[in-house]
């Protein structure tokens, strides 16, 4: 997982006017870095320029994924990342980045402002804070624990079940259940079994 782009970008009439931008492209060549740099501004700006105001949406191109946020004041934000990337934690990100930059840029700079001109420098750390979506977002991180507690409850019963003995089996030749406890274990499996859903 691994973000490449943050824009912050002004939605004008005729077209969409990049104010702030984060990149880190260093898992690309040297010679292709300024390519791939400009290449991703100008789809970033492209991509806001034909979304409507208040509106989310996220464009997949090859293994990419850019996820563009533009507000109904014609502030909008764009991440452009990989595949893998969580759609949830890349919105959350540009709606964080959005209203930070709000308070901290005048209005009145937004249509005329370039990114020499707008004095912002929280991109680059956002960027690098949210590289790893489960470090930077709370939910992303309580989701991967459950995934994680959940694989090991699956690995304990197969290997204690490793042997090919079924649960069954091992009822049947336990000594120390008695024989109530037997049919009963027999009872609900059987009561389970008729009303699996499927």
């Amino acid at each position: 997982m691994r973000l490449y782009s943050l824009s912050v970008l002004y939605k004008g009439d005729a077209k969409a006017v990049l104010l702030k931008a984060a990149y880190d492209v260093s898992s690309f060549s040297f010679f292709q870095r300024s390519s791939v740099q400009e290449f991703m501004t100008f789809t970033s700006q492209l991509i806001v320029e034909r979304s409507s105001k208040g509106s989310r949406a996220s464009v997949k191109e090859q293994e990419y994924l850019c996820h563009v946020y533009v507000r109904n004041d014609s502030l909008a934000g764009v991440v452009i990342a990989d595949s893998e990337y969580p759609s949830r934690v890349a919105f959350t990100l540009l709606e964080k980045v959005l209203d930070e930059f709000s308070k901290r840029v005048d209005r009145i700079d937004w249509p005329v402002g370039s990114p020499d001109t707008i004095q912002y420098t929280g991109l680059d750390g956002h960027l690098s804070r949210y590289q790893n979506p489960r470090e930077a977002d709370p939910m992303t991180k309580v989701q991967a624990e459950l995934d994680e507690t959940k694989i090991i409850l699956h690995n304990t019963m197969e290997s204690l079940l490793e042997r090919g003995e079924k649960l069954d089996d091992l009822v049947s030749k336990s000594e120390v259940l008695g024989v109530q406890s037997k049919a009963f274990y027999k009872t609900a499996r059987k009561q389970n079994s008729c009303c699996a859903i499927m």
